[in-house]
């Protein structure tokens, strides 16, 4: 998540902000990570966003990554991972309440 947090306020880690001006939006920030990287790897036909056909590799997210404060992005935490539609990770607070 850090590395949405750094696209989308251009903070760094030990430099402050550098680049203001290069920072891009939450959905453009989530449009690089998920099909630009999909792209990346010649993948885009099977990867990269949530469509009929594809894997179905996406994420469950503690907070809602397009309306939360900014400077609470880097701590989001991933709740469930799916790869190919199937769960393969499953945090602590899913575990109770969701079944494949």
């Amino acid at each position: 998540m850090w590395v949405l947090y750094h696209f989308i306020t251009r903070d760094t880690i030990s430099a402050g902000v550098a680049g203001a001006d290069q920072r891009i939006g939450r959905e453009e920030a989530l449009r690089l990570s998920s099909l630009g990287n999909a792209r990346l790897t010649l993948e885009e036909g099977q990867k990269g966003s949530i469509e009929v056909g594809k894997l179905a590799d996406l994420i469950v997210l503690s907070e809602d990554i397009l309306n939360c404060p900014e400077d609470q992005i880097e701590d989001i935490q991933v709740l469930m991972t799916m790869v190919g539609g199937k769960v393969v990770y499953r945090g602590p607070e899913l575990a109770e309440t969701t079944r494949d």
